[in-house]
């Protein structure tokens, strides 16, 4: 089992705003002030939103002349894709070996 560890991208998610930004990252790669312009808070703050989830594996950037240029990261988002695969399959399973026990009815 996996321990609980700070830079999780599941942690990194729990905000809105992170989740707004990955959700215009998701659309195109954009820059700090890019994504500060769709978003109700400054600059230095979107930036330090980045930082929590380019330290998750989620977003990476570039350096595009004097600008960051950030983008989602396909491999970050993967490992969540592929957790949550796992977490699907398990309530799945689970919901068919319930669906499938007897009953009184019908031993």
């Amino acid at each position: 089992m996996t321990t609980y560890r700070s830079g999780d991208g599941w942690e990194a998610l729990g905000d809105p705003t992170r989740r707004a930004i990955v959700t215009s990252l998701a659309e195109r790669p954009q820059a700090v002030g890019e994504l500060a312009d769709e978003l109700p808070i400054s600059r230095p703050a979107v930036s330090q939103h980045l930082r929590v989830l380019k330290d998750a594996g989620l977003v990476t950037d570039r350096a595009v002349g004097t600008r960051r240029v950030y983008r989602l990261s396909p491999e970050g988002l993967g490992a969540l894709r592929d957790q949550l695969d796992t977490f699907w399959q398990r309530a799945l399973h689970g919901y068919q070996e319930i669906a499938e026990r007897p009953t009184e009815e019908n031993p």
